[in-house]
């Protein structure tokens, strides 16, 4: 029973580590994502500046 239960511990450690492990993954995808789109975004945002014309008061 001793060696059972020592055996559904490691498997129940192993699997919660295995799901952390990918939600890490996923939330490191997913934000250097959105830091991909910001920057591109800021690159056409300073492209549009810099073929305007600026105003001066």
């Amino acid at each position: 029973m001793k060696k059972f239960i020592t055996t559904a511990a490691v498997v129940l450690t192993t699997a919660v580590a295995g799901i952390l492990t990918w939600r890490k993954v996923e939330s490191d995808r997913i934000r250097n994502d959105l830091w991909t789109e910001a920057e591109r975004i800021s690159a056409e945002q300073d492209e549009v500046a810099e073929a305007q014309p600026a105003h001066r008061a």
